[in-house]
């Protein structure tokens, strides 16, 4: 593990092992539909791609662009099944809190209905990209990556003040996003909130990967970059499930609770965007990335 005293190269390569090590045991339990298999497999895909995005001026120039690629690719086959797996758990368990007169049993088990079709629908993409030749490959271009990383001459230097760099970064690219969304009009605000969330937990994760070095500075700027992750993503669940509800509706024998369920959703959204000024300005302090 790369701690204080580090390089910058050390600290990507140990970040990127620790992530493949992930990914690579998880094929098995993913394909016997194990919990939460999906859920950390996706987020390893993602973990492993934001570091190799966030630090790739000190890679060399275009070695990892396909790598990326694929990272992204078995990320999406993966992320059908399991947002459609999160959204069901999400309405049903709010179904059964609606008053009597809204129905609950009935709406309750109407959306577990839809959402086991839902994911029925979605599970053979992710047994397909598991079983494929480019799964083998994507495993196989990680363990070439890890042999001989094609790490830049200024990966050698000391990582936490380069570290510092890139959560500054971090920290103005996911404020300028802040910023656009909470200017944005309504009808492109959700967009721009869902892309807030990106930048926010692509902070996030360079957080995590400088904290074994930095230490608690590193772990600080990590929780409070979740933390406007997670009210962002408050904000993106409500406003999928809202536009979810509204398909379902139409057919629904039971559209008084869905009506009072996508109620909830559009409250929900709206408490998130009060909270998430607040949220931000914690996150959005200068120092806060200042690791040296």
């Amino acid at each position: 593990m790369a701690g204080a005293g580090s390089t910058v190269g050390q600290v990507l390569m140990a970040r990127i092992e620790a992530q493949a090590v992930v990914l690579a045991g998880l094929d098995d339990a993913v394909r016997a539909d194990e919990p939460d298999a999906v859920h950390r497999m996706r987020v390893a895909c993602r973990r492993l791609r934001s570091a190799l995005r966030t630090f790739r001026r000190y890679l060399a120039p275009g070695s990892t662009d396909d790598l990326v690629a694929e990272l992204r690719w078995l990320a999406a086959a993966l992320g059908r099944a399991r947002d459609r797996e999160v959204l069901t758990e999400r309405l049903v368990g709010q179904a059964r809190e609606l008053p009597a007169v809204c129905g609950p049993g009935r709406v309750a088990a109407d959306l577990e209905r839809w959402g086991r079709e839902e994911y029925r629908r979605a599970w053979p993409e992710v047994t397909a990209a598991l079983d494929s030749p480019r799964r083998r490959a994507l495993g196989v271009a990680l363990g070439r990556l890890l042999a001989d990383p094609p790490l830049r001459r200024r990966a050698q230097r000391p990582a936490v003040p380069g570290l510092a760099r890139i959560a500054e970064r971090e920290q103005r690219r996911t404020g300028k996003r802040m910023r656009t969304a909470l200017e944005a009009p309504s009808r492109e605000r959700d967009a721009a909130l869902h892309d807030a969330r990106k930048a926010a937990k692509r902070a996030r994760y360079a957080g995590e990967t400088a904290a074994p070095a930095v230490g608690r500075a590193a772990e600080r700027y990590t929780e409070r970059m979740k933390a406007v992750q997670e009210v962002l993503g408050e904000h993106q669940d409500a406003v999928v499930a809202a536009a979810a509800l509204a398909g379902a509706a139409a057919t629904s024998a039971a559209p008084f609770g869905y009506g009072v369920l996508y109620a909830r959703q559009l409250a929900e959204a709206e408490s998130a965007r009060e909270r998430l000024p607040k949220a931000w300005k914690r996150a959005g302090k200068r120092k806060l990335a200042r690791f040296g």
